[in-house]
């Protein structure tokens, strides 16, 4: 059994790491209201954003833009991959790219390159490690209010290799925010567009998305009318939904962040409690052993004399 002064000493520092814990607790627990407010406000413009292209997708326009084509062969397929810059948040990133790697594994053996752009220092950290898949963009440390400014960089550095044919798929990978104690690992397809409907569809089906909900129907050939012309609204009206899709990721990322961070250490603190108590039980045990040992020592050198 260990001594007295030992037990003591694994009893403070147990102490202050709970402290740590309860501290970061009530900071994301501050943190997460605020988060979930920006998540919510621009999650019907995102959910919006996507109907629309989805119908967009579906008409028969005469514009041959690059994101309205789904390439026969795929010999490149980019992921945008949303994680966080902090740790301490249980397994938020880790089911993330738990969820993830099955994917690129899946394309890589039918011999489809892998490029990612990373969104927050984790998932940076960890694509660095990871062999076979490229890493060609990253933007880290976007703070509590993430800003679209920020994003803007590593979205071009997307859709410019897509455009030029040097990406034939784009995806999407973030946690969506469910509730506080629930948060998803989600793949989302961004391009072409004739799989963001499909995925739609799918999605309705199953009633298992934050996208759920939309129903796309096509019973005829129709497009829209565009003004000025179609190109020059196609141009940025594509532009702006993937900056907004994006962009709502990274706000439900951060909510969920602030979530898994709080309840994991909540039971962080928990179980600093428990081993307190269980420690606390064993030093008065050792301590009562000492007291009993030292009166035994006294009697018998007594009855000695």
């Amino acid at each position: 059994m260990a001594s007295g002064r030992e037990i003591k000493t694994k009893i403070k520092s147990t102490q202050n790491m709970r402290k740590v814990t309860r501290a970061l607790e009530m900071v994301s627990a501050s943190k997460i209201r605020r988060a979930q407010d920006l998540m919510k406000a621009s999650r019907p413009y995102a959910r919006q954003m996507r109907k629309v292209i989805a119908h967009v997708a579906q008409a028969s326009t005469d514009i041959a833009h690059p994101f309205l084509v789904e390439r026969e062969k795929v010999a490149r397929v980019g992921y945008i991959v949303v994680s966080t810059d902090r740790g301490l948040c249980g397994g938020l990133n880790s089911n993330l790219f738990r969820r993830l790697l099955p994917a690129i594994l899946a394309w890589q053996q039918q011999g489809v390159e892998v490029d990612v752009v990373a969104v927050g220092q984790k998932a940076v950290q960890f694509f660095r490690r990871l062999k076979g898949v490229n890493l060609v963009g990253s933007v880290t440390h976007l703070g509590e209010k993430p800003k679209l400014e920020q994003l803007v960089g590593v979205i071009k550095v997307v859709l410019d290799a897509y455009t030029d044919g040097k990406l034939d798929r784009v995806v999407l990978a973030y946690n969506d925010f469910v509730n506080t104690m629930t948060q998803k690992p989600t793949l989302d397809a961004l391009l072409p567009l004739p799989l963001v409907a499909a995925e739609l569809e799918a999605h309705q089906a199953a009633g298992d998305s934050a996208y759920a909900g939309i129903k796309l129907e096509q019973t005829h050939d129709w497009d829209y009318i565009y003004e000025p012309d179609a190109a020059t609204v196609l141009v940025h009206v594509l532009n702006r939904y993937i900056e907004s899709v994006v962009y709502q990721a990274v706000l439900e990322n951060l909510a969920s962040e602030h979530a898994a961070r709080m309840v994991a250490m909540k039971s962080a603190s928990d179980n600093a409690n428990k081993v307190i108590g269980e420690l606390t039980l064993i030093y008065n045990k050792a301590r009562q052993a000492a007291i009993t040992q030292e009166i035994s020592e006294i009697v018998g050198g007594a009855a000695a004399v």
